[in-house]
């Protein structure tokens, strides 16, 4: 009865005519964003971040929870149509769905890409609603000790599970933390690390650090290369799979939907490594794996219904811990935060229409997506053609007024340039800059619960290890970061044997 309440309650939020509009322009926003290669959500969300300042904050969480679901959808039809992945969740759908089109199934691949999606969000969508009350009773129970244990945990997560070496990972965490610190000490109101500077007494903005780190830094790298699109020219027929086409899709999509919700719950980039485990499993589970790479339907049903899964699932994190678990997530947070709201436990019952009302909109914005993505396909295409040479300016102005207009302070401009060449440069030497952002959001949280834990145990460290849950996590964050090093240990135990032999 009480969920029944709850619905009712979000859907008078998410049914109000401002927030249909705000959720559709969204969706819509999200869909573009994700057919345009080269672009993404983070920096899509980066540049509406300051526009949403003004607008009420339910409004403001939905439009930009909208631009990030909806940019999973549009990333399938990038990489069906021109073998260029939208959205990097969307790399494996190249893989069949291009060549589905090539084979003239362009229409069954678009239509089962947007269908499976659709399903896969709507059960992420019924997951959240199950799991988030259970979850967020749970965490009431947390303390600072707990909170920063767990945030230790999440950041160790996302080194442990980033594509590149754990090393450069923990460094990136590293340089997030004390990019954090900048600014007055939340205790003393002591300035830290700010060189006499004015403007870094409130600290380092969110937005022009994101900016610059993924939306600059991109178009510096597009820059450097040329990407060669072969834009499908033929007529997209037959939207609508047949009845073989769901015969061999349906176990994709009830075990990648199950895959991505589990595996979008875990911090460190859930949709991408879904889409990718998800393609392996039915590779192996599959009788005629060799159809993998030549066109099978599987191989884009499972991946996208496992991608827009983890988009539902990474929802759970933040609005029942407060801890986002991937950078696109940690913009969110970060919208909630300029709106004067903490997502955590005490949302669900301090704010039930702003929790509720996103939930139900989310699922509305997966039936908007629906109805968009399978008439809209001529129109994407056409958006295809827009020249780089073009879309690039238009973007990196965009970037300077959106940063400019948030603070009003040039200084941000010239520190959204400063961190455009960062994140070039980190690209260049093998370094992501996923882990800086998300520890730069959550190191001030992480400084505030260690030192109110101290403070709580009059300064004795053995708080974090006597308090059951606290100490569970702390034992399974020292797991990851010590296990690249346990093979090492091994292979050279081994060798100084062979050696002494």
């Amino acid at each position: 009865m009480d969920l029944l309440h709850s619905l009712s309650l979000g859907f008078q939020v998410a049914l109000a005519p401002v927030n249909l509009l705000y959720c559709f322009a969204g969706v819509f926003v999200g869909t573009l964003i994700g057919v345009l290669p080269g672009i993404g959500p983070v920096a899509a969300m980066s540049l509406l971040l300051p526009a949403t300042f003004a607008i009420p904050p339910e409004s403001a969480i939905i439009l930009m929870a909208g631009v990030y679901y909806g940019s999973m959808y549009g990333g399938s039809t990038t990489a069906i149509l021109v073998n260029i992945p939208g959205e990097a969740a969307s790399v494996v759908t190249c893989l069949d769905g291009y060549q589905m089109a090539r084979q003239g199934r362009a229409g069954a691949a678009l239509g089962m890409a947007a269908i499976g999606s659709f399903i896969a969000g709507t059960l992420a969508v019924v997951g959240l609603m199950l799991v988030a009350p259970t979850l967020a009773r749970f965490a009431i129970r947390f303390g600072p000790a707990e909170y920063f244990s767990l945030m230790v945990l999440g950041l160790s997560i996302l080194a442990y599970l980033s594509h590149g070496s754990l090393v450069k990972a923990l460094l990136m965490a590293t340089l997030g933390v004390v990019l954090g610190l900048v600014g007055l000490d939340s205790i003393t109101a002591v300035p830290r690390l700010t060189f006499d500077r004015m403007e870094l007494v409130d600290g380092l903005g969110l937005v022009p650090i994101v900016m610059g780190l993924f939306g600059v830094a991109e178009i510096l790298a597009n820059l450097e290369q040329e990407v060669k699109r072969e834009i499908f020219q033929r007529r997209v027929t037959g939207l609508l799979p047949t009845r073989d086409d769901w015969r061999r899709s349906a176990g994709p999509l009830a075990r990648g939907s199950v895959l991505g919700f589990v595996l979008g719950i875990l911090p460190g980039g859930g949709a991408v490594i879904s889409s990718f485990l998800s393609y392996g499993l039915e590779k192996r589970l599959s009788r005629t794996p060799e159809r993998f790479g030549k066109g099978a339907i599987e191989g884009v049903a499972g991946p996208e219904a496992a991608n827009n899964a983890a988009a539902g699932g990474g929802f759970i994190p933040l609005m029942t811990l407060g801890i986002p678990p991937n950078v696109v997530l940690a913009l969110l947070m970060g919208a909630f935060i300029v709106h004067g709201l903490q997502p955590g436990p005490l949302l669900m019952t301090q704010k039930p229409d702003l929790f509720w009302g996103i939930v139900v909109s989310m699922y509305i914005g997966n039936v908007m997506l629906l109805v968009l993505n399978l008439p809209l396909i001529g129109m994407w295409i056409q958006v295809l053609r827009v020249p780089y040479r073009i879309l690039f300016p238009l973007i990196l102005l965009f970037c300077v007024i959106g940063v400019y207009t948030a603070s009003g302070a040039i200084f941000d401009v010239y520190l959204m340039v400063g961190f455009g060449v960062l994140g070039w440069l980190l690209r260049k030497f093998g370094y992501e800059p996923a882990p800086l952002v998300l520890a730069f959001v959550l190191g001030p949280m992480l400084e505030n619960n260690l030192r109110k834990a101290l403070l709580l145990a009059q300064g004795d460290f053995l708080t974090f290890v006597e308090r059951p849950i606290s100490a569970t996590c702390l034992a399974v964050a020292a797991l990851l970061l010590l296990s690249p090093l346990l093979p090492r240990l091994g292979a050279r135990r081994n060798a100084i044997a062979l050696e002494q032999s």
